[in-house]
């Protein structure tokens, strides 16, 4: 019979996540694996990715259970840097479950992709914080604060991007740790995409760059698609080409008219970037160059 009155009772602030890179080599596993032992911690889910050895990457990313995880974080951390990484010259993170990224979401007139998320954030499905939402319209404003959000209108013109660039830097530097573009209808600059590398990320429909422009969903129906669909990734300075973290399809018929294809077309936008998000927020995604080792569930 187990005695339950001696087993360990973890609360959320004791869940911890590892995310490791590193060059593939034997032994990896059962190292971290040995120090967590050592430690005191519970593995509680494991996924590792391989790209081959011996010239290969090796990937991994671990949650664990640690009584009194956020006051040992500091010790734990630099005993974990000296005993394992350091042997293995590992690229690593070490993120508390119960810390929330602090985000601010991007958004233009439309408000499919916006609303999907802040819904989530609101019935606690998406594991972030909204510090507010940013627009270059006034229109989504009552929308916004009517649930409690934070809205910040800076308008953008071809005359003052710099500007209305610089005042949004300024607004969110250290103040949040991912943005997402939430149909957000401008292109931001190299300058600003490079402050915040690898932490904002893009939903747009599939159909780029063949069916580019202001009427995508149009040019589709006119060619007669099949599928319509979206994809989610990281930006970079070069447009739409950063590293992918999600996409989906749904198919289509000759019989769905313009106004259908593109209500399919927002729906599946919603489901691809809301889970982008959710994996980010969870120290799924790895990036490796221009891919992403994503560890879903």
């Amino acid at each position: 019979m187990i005695d339950n009155s001696k087993t360990e009772q973890y609360g959320p602030s004791d869940v911890g996540r590892f995310v490791i890179c590193c060059a593939d080599r034997p032994g990896i596993i059962s190292t971290v694996a040995t120090f967590l032992h050592h430690e005191g911690a519970n593995i509680i889910d494991f996924d590792q990715h391989s790209s081959g050895a011996p010239e290969g990457k090796f990937f991994l990313r671990l949650e664990f259970q640690l009584k009194g995880l956020v006051e040992r974080e500091k010790v734990f951390s630099e005993a974990f840097a000296e005993k394992v990484a350091a042997a293995h010259d590992m690229q690593w993170t070490l993120t508390l479950a119960v810390d929330k990224p602090r985000t601010a979401i991007f958004v233009s007139k439309f408000d499919h992709a916006l609303m999907e998320l802040l819904w989530r954030v609101s019935r606690d499905l998406l594991p972030i914080e909204v510090s507010l939402v940013i627009s270059n319209h006034d229109d989504l404003r009552q929308q916004v604060e009517g649930l409690g959000f934070r809205f910040k209108h800076i308008p953008v013109n071809a005359s003052n991007k710099a500007e209305a660039e610089q005042e949004t830097i300024n607004l969110l530097n250290g103040e949040v740790d991912l943005l997402v573009l939430a149909r957000y209808m401008q292109i931001l600059s190299a300058d600003f995409v490079d402050q915040f590398s690898n932490r904002i990320i893009n939903i747009h429909h599939s159909f780029l760059p063949a069916f580019a422009g202001a009427d995508p969903y149009r040019q589709a129906c006119e060619q007669g698609v099949k599928l319509i669909g979206a994809t989610s990734h990281y930006v970079t300075a070069e447009l739409d080409q950063g590293p992918i973290i999600e996409q989906d399809v749904v198919r289509v018929s000759h019989r769905l008219s313009i106004e259908e294809l593109k209500q399919l077309g927002n729906e599946v936008e919603r489901k691809v970037l809301s889970k982008a998000v959710l994996w980010h927020a969870e120290n799924r995604v790895i990036v490796d160059g221009n891919k992403t080792i994503v560890f879903n569930k």
